[in-house]
């Protein structure tokens, strides 16, 4: 750990935040001559200060041990980029555009790996009353499920969370030109492409 990294790292966090070494001392507990030293790199936090240094200057504790924010390419949040990950865990869902790092339960989550439908996994799109119905033929029982759908279009994504035992069927709005997305719990993620009705 670069103790001079780190400590211009804490510097400008500090400021983002609009907070004096004496305020983010108060926060948290310790002197401000102790947050004098880090910024000038005359020494590094404490690993036991970490986690609450990382909560009050909103930066992952990786990110302050490294001294640096990269940060990511502009991308405007392009739709093409999307990714979908899922923590094998608690089972939570997220989604997002370009680059970015989603942990949960204490873990880096990978993106997601999309296949196309197939045969064990089709997928089908009507138009019914000016909407998508779209059905999964696929069981629904707790141990083998479609855990969700994600409709995903130049400017929107319509994601809907689906749970065992109920029917894997949902009705959105139409959404000229979409990819359909959905993520069967043992065989991963699927996708359709290009929905044009």
């Amino acid at each position: 750990m670069d103790c001079n990294k780190v400590g211009k790292l804490i510097l400008s966090l500090r400021k983002e935040k609009e907070m004096t070494q004496k305020e983010l001392a108060d926060a948290m507990n310790i002197s401000d001559r102790t947050i004098s030293k880090w910024e000038r790199g005359i020494g590094c936090p404490d690993i036991s200060l970490l986690q609450e240094l990382s909560d009050i200057l909103g930066v992952n504790i990786e990110k302050i041990l490294i001294g640096d924010l990269v940060p990511n390419q502009n991308d405007k949040g392009n739709m093409k980029k999307i990714n979908f990950y899922i923590c094998p865990i608690c089972g939570s869902v997220q989604f997002g555009t370009g680059e970015v790092e989603i942990s949960c339960c204490g873990r880096k989550l990978a993106p997601l790996i999309s296949h196309k439908a197939n045969s064990l996994h089709e997928i089908n799109v009507a138009e019914i009353e000016g909407e998508f119905y779209i059905t999964v033929q696929h069981e629904m029982t707790k141990t083998h499920f479609i855990s969700f759908v994600a409709c995903v279009s130049l400017d929107r994504v319509l994601f809907v969370k689906l749970y065992p035992e109920q029917t894997a069927e949902i009705r959105i709005p139409k959404m000229i030109g979409s990819d359909i997305y959905f993520y069967c719990n043992r065989h991963g993620l699927m996708k359709k492409e290009r929905i044009r009705m």
